[in-house]
C-alpha cells in the first residue's frame, strides 16, 4: 500500500502541529451562501439547489481557484435557490426547502437534518470535529448506528463498506483481493443509507484522500485529504436514485453509446496476427455466437509504439477491418499513455512530443521516464489542451482504418523503475513534477488521479474530432470521479477464480452507485485458467453486465466460449442469446443513465431503499428496475438462497410467482442462473441476430408480467449523433391489472425518429397473445385469461 502523501510542502504557510479552526468571529451572507470567519481560516457553505450544498475550508482564510478539469457544473451555473438564514448568540441555522444547516459557533460544529428531523452527516462534539497539521486536514462526523455506505467507485469486496477505511490513489493492482485499498480507480464519493432517509458525500480533492468509514472508530466517519483546503458536496436524497441525479448533475453523466458496444465484446492478449483474428472471427460466426467487437492488444503495434502498426504481423490493417466489418463486427485497439524513448529511430510520436515539450518533467527540468511495455518511456501532460489535442489527433492511425472504438490502458499511470523482467517495482511519477498549463500550474500531487480521466478525455475528444457523426467508444482503466462522461471502465486485472467472479457484482454495483454505469469486468477471469463450470458462470453473470466482454491474459488457456467443450459452448450461446434479446431494454437503460444519472445495473438497495434485508445483499443485482438476477458464484451449486423485496415475482424462466418479502430456495442448474421478473414488467425483446450491424429488428416482442407498470422503450439509429437533433423515438407502455383482465396502453409514438416496418407481438405470461404491425399510435389492448 502506497504510503500517505505529504503535499503541504507546496504550502509553506502551514504550521507543522495540529491546528484547529475555533470560532465563528464574523458571519457573511452572499447570493449564493455565508462565509464564515474562523478564529482560524474560513468556512463557506454555498446553496447548490435546495438538496446540494457545498462546503469548503480554508486554514489560509481564502479558497483556492476553480479548475479546469473540475466538475461538469460550476457553482456559478446552477440557478439561483432562495434559503433563510436565523441568528441566535450560539448557532446559525441556514434552511434550504429540503434541508436544515445548523452552525455551532463555538467550537464551529455543522449539523445537518432534513425537514422529518432526521440528522445526518452531522459533526461530532468538540473542538477536534476538523483539524489540520503540516500532513492534511481531518473532519470527523456521526455515523448513525442503521447507516450503511456504499459507492467509493471502484472497490473489491462486499457491497456494504461500513466499517473499512479507503484511500483515493489510482494505482496499478494485478492480483487484487477483496481486501485490497487503491485500484484503478479513485472516486471519493461515499452513498450513505438507511431506512427513509439517503445522502452522498463527495469529497471534493483529486490528491490523496481517505474516507474512514468506521473501522478506526465504528461511531464515526473520517474525511482526510492531503490538500492545502477541505472542500466537499452534501447531497440530499432521501433515495439513492435521487442522490445520483444530483451527483451526476454535477459531475457528468455516460453518453449514450452505439448499440454494437451493448453486445458481446471478445478480447485476448494477444490475438496476435490479422490471421488469428480472421479465424476468431469466422468461429464466432460458424458456431452461431453473436459477438459485435474484437479487441487488438498491444501486440499489434510495433514494438509496443503507440500508433503504430507492426508490419509483419498487422501488414494491412485497412484490409483486415474492412473484411471484419462486412461479417458485422467492430475493432477496438488497446492504446497505452507511455511514448516509447526513440531518439534514433523514425518515431513521430515521440520526436513529436519532444519538440512541443509535451512531456512530463521532474521538478529539475529533466524529462521524466518510467519503464512499461516499450522500455524506456515518456509521458504526456494530459492536463494541458494542447496535449491532449495533439494526443486525440494522432488516433487518426487508427480510426482511418476503420477502428471503432480505443481502449486506454496502463493510465494509473502504471510504470516500474528498470525494465520489465527485470525484477524492478511499480513507482509514481514524482509528486513535485510539474503539470499543467502555465496559466493552471501545479504539481503531479494534485493530478495523479486524474491522469487516466483526462487521456479518456482527449481519447474521447479526438474521436469525436475525427469522426464527427458517429458516436465514440472509449474504455479506461483508470479514473476519477466524472470518469463517465468520457469514457466506460473495466475492472483491470482480474483472476480466473470464483472469488474473483463472485467480488465482481459489487464492485461493479458500487461502481453504478459512484456515478459510473458503463461498467463491465473481465469474462472467464484475466489472470489464471478459468474451469468449465467457472466460465460458464461467468457468462451468465457477465449478460448483466453493461460491458459484457469476455478478456484473458497471455500464457492462460484460450477462453473463447467454444474452449471448454460442447456443453459450455452452448451454456455460453444461450446466455449471449438472451443478452441480444434484451438489447431493446438494456439500450433504454442506457439513455435513462444519459437523462437522470440512474445505474444500469443495480444493486436491490437502489430499487428497495426502505427494506434493510437489502442493504448487505452483494450476490443479487437488478438489471433496471425490473429484473432480479441471483447469480451462481460457487462451485458445484444447483440451487441457491435468493431474497424477494416485497411485491410480487415471476421466475424469468418457469414463471412460477412468488409474493415477497420472502426467501426462497431456487433452482440453479449449470444452463442458467435464477432469475426473476417484477410484477408489471414490460419487456421490449428483440430476435437474436448474430451482431448488431443491419440488425433488423422484426418481429419485436413485447413481454407481459401481470401487474401495474409503465416502460418507455427508447430508439434511434444507435450508431451517430442525430439524436441530439431530434432524431430519436419514445414509446411508453402502461400495464394494468384488473380482476378479470389485463389491460395494456401504448401511447403514440414520440420523436422524429421513425423504426422500419415491424410487427409487434404481445406475450402476456398467463393470457392469449396477440400481434399487430407498429404504425405509431395510441393501441390500447385487453388480455383475457388462457
Amino acid at each position: 500500500m502506497l504510503e500517505p502523501i505529504e503535499v503541504f510542502a507546496q504550502f509553506p504557510a502551514r504550521p507543522p502541529r495540529q491546528q484547529t479552526c475555533g470560532s465563528l468571529e464574523q458571519l457573511q451572507v452572499h447570493p449564493t451562501g455565508i462565509r464564515l470567519i474562523c478564529t482560524q481560516g474560513s468556512w463557506s457553505v454555498q446553496v447548490l439547489t435546495p438538496r446540494l450544498l457545498r462546503l469548503r475550508f480554508s486554514p489560509t482564510g481564502e479558497p483556492l481557484p476553480r479548475r479546469s478539469w473540475d466538475v461538469a457544473l460550476a457553482d456559478e451555473e446552477w440557478p439561483p435557490v432562495p434559503f433563510q438564514l436565523e441568528e441566535s448568540p450560539t448557532q446559525v441555522q441556514l434552511s434550504t426547502a429540503l434541508v436544515q444547516v445548523y452552525i455551532d459557533r463555538d467550537p464551529i460544529r455543522f449539523r445537518f437534518q432534513d425537514h422529518q428531523g432526521q440528522p445526518f452527516a452531522t459533526d461530532i462534539e468538540g473542538n477536534r470535529n476538523l483539524s489540520w497539521d503540516a500532513k492534511g486536514i481531518q473532519l470527523h462526523k456521526h455515523l448513525h448506528p442503521q447507516e450503511q455506505i456504499y459507492g467509493l467507485g471502484e472497490r473489491a469486496g462486499l457491497l456494504n463498506k461500513r466499517g473499512r477505511r479507503y484511500s483515493h490513489w489510482t494505482q496499478d493492482c494485478w492480483n487484487y483481493d477483496a481486501h485490497s485499498d487503491n485500484l484503478y480507480q479513485a472516486i471519493p464519493f461515499a452513498l450513505c443509507l438507511r431506512p427513509g432517509l439517503c445522502y452522498g458525500l463527495f469529497l471534493h480533492c483529486t490528491h490523496w484522500s481517505q474516507f474512514d468509514l468506521g473501522q478506526t472508530d465504528p461511531e464515526q466517519l473520517t474525511l482526510e485529504v492531503h490538500a492545502p483546503e477541505l472542500d466537499y458536496y452534501l447531497l440530499y436524497g432521501p433515495t439513492p436514485a435521487q442522490v445520483l441525479n444530483t451527483y451526476t448533475q454535477l459531475t457528468g453523466r455516460t453518453p449514450l453509446p452505439p448499440l454494437w458496444a451493448l453486445g458481446y465484446q471478445q478480447c485476448r492478449w494477444s490475438y496476435s496476427s490479422a490471421a488469428q483474428v480472421q479465424a476468431i472471427a469466422r468461429q464466432f460466426r460458424q458456431r452461431h455466437i453473436p459477438c459485435d467487437v474484437l479487441y487488438l492488444d498491444i501486440d499489434y503495434m510495433r514494438g509496443y509504439r503507440v500508433f503504430t502498426w507492426d508490419p509483419l504481423r498487422f501488414p494491412d490493417p485497412k484490409e483486415l477491418i474492412t473484411q471484419l466489418h462486412q461479417a458485422g463486427f467492430q475493432v477496438v485497439t488497446i492504446v497505452d499513455p507511455g511514448v516509447k524513448f526513440d531518439p534514433e529511430a523514425d518515431y513521430a510520436v515521440f520526436d513529436e512530443g519532444v519538440a512541443q515539450d509535451f512531456f512530463i518533467r521532474r521538478a529539475d527540468g529533466h524529462l521524466f521516464h518510467g519503464y512499461v511495455w516499450p522500455g524506456k518511456t515518456l509521458f504526456p501532460d494530459f492536463l494541458r489542451p494542447e496535449v491532449r489535442q495533439w494526443w486525440g489527433d494522432w488516433q487518426k492511425v487508427l480510426t482511418q482504418v476503420g477502428v471503432a472504438g480505443i481502449w486506454n490502458d496502463m493510465n494509473e499511470p502504471a510504470l516500474n523503475d528498470r525494465p520489465f523482467g527485470d525484477g524492478g517495482q511499480i513507482v509514481d511519477i514524482p509528486h513535485d513534477a510539474p503539470q499543467g498549463s502555465p496559466s493552471e500550474p501545479t504539481t503531479h500531487a494534485e493530478t495523479h488521479n486524474l491522469y487516466g480521466l483526462m487521456m479518456a478525455r482527449a481519447c474521447r475528444e479526438g474521436l469525436e474530432r475525427l469522426n464527427p457523426t458517429q458516436r465514440p467508444f472509449v474504455l479506461t482503466r483508470s479514473g476519477y470521479a466524472g470518469i463517465q462522461r468520457w469514457s466506460a471502465v473495466w475492472t483491470g486485472d482480474n483472476q480466473s477464480s470464483w472469488e474473483h467472479l463472485e467480488m465482481s457484482l459489487p464492485m461493479l454495483c458500487n461502481l453504478g452507485l459512484s456515478g459510473v454505469s458503463f461498467v463491465g469486468a473481465d469474462i472467464g477471469g484475466f489472470g489464471g485458467n478459468a474451469s468449465p463450470e467457472l466460465f460458464a458462470r461467468w457468462m451468465q453473470m457477465g449478460i448483466l453486465y453493461p460491458l459484457m466482454r469476455g478478456h484473458t491474459a497471455m500464457g492462460t488457456r484460450p477462453h473463447e466460449p467454444w474452449c471448454f467443450g460442447p456443453e459450455v459452448e452452448a451454456i455460453c450461446r444461450q446466455a449471449i442469446e438472451l443478452r441480444y434479446q434484451l438489447l431493446p431494454y438494456l439500450y433504454s437503460l442506457f439513455w435513462e443513465s444519459s437523462q437522470t444519472g440512474a445505474p444500469i445495473l443495480r444493486p436491490l438497495l437502489y430499487e428497495f431503499p426502505d427494506d434493510p434485508q437489502t442493504y448487505d445483499l452483494s450476490d443479487q443485482a437488478m438489471l433496471g428496475s425490473w429484473l432480479l438476477a441471483a447469480p451462481v458464484v460457487r462451485p458445484g451449486v444447483r440451487q441457491r438462497a435468493v431474497y424477494l423485496p416485497a411485491g410480487t415475482w415471476f421466475d424469468w424462466w418457469t414463471g412460477q410467482s412468488y409474493h415477497g418479502p420472502t426467501h426462497i430456495l431456487a433452482p440453479a442448474p449449470l444452463a442458467h442462473m435464477p432469475l426473476f421478473v417484477r410484477a408489471g414488467a414490460i419487456f421490449p425483446l428483440a430476435p437474436v441476430q448474430p451482431c448488431t450491424a443491419n440488425a433488423n429488428w422484426d418481429p419485436f416482442t413485447l413481454r407481459l408480467y401481470p401487474g401495474d407498470g409503465s416502460f418507455t422503450l427508447y430508439e434511434d439509429d444507435g450508431r451517430t449523433l442525430n439524436y441530439q437533433a431530434g432524431d430519436w423515438a419514445t414509446t411508453t407502455f402502461h400495464l394494468r391489472q384488473t380482476e378479470a383482465q389485463l389491460l395494456l396502453e401504448i401511447t403514440p409514438r414520440q420523436g422524429n425518429w421513425i423504426p422500419a416496418n415491424r410487427t409487434w407481438v404481445i406475450e402476456p405470461l398467463g393470457y392469449a397473445p396477440l400481434s399487430f404491425r407498429d404504425d405509431g399510435q395510441r393501441h390500447q389492448l385487453s388480455f383475457s385469461p388462457v
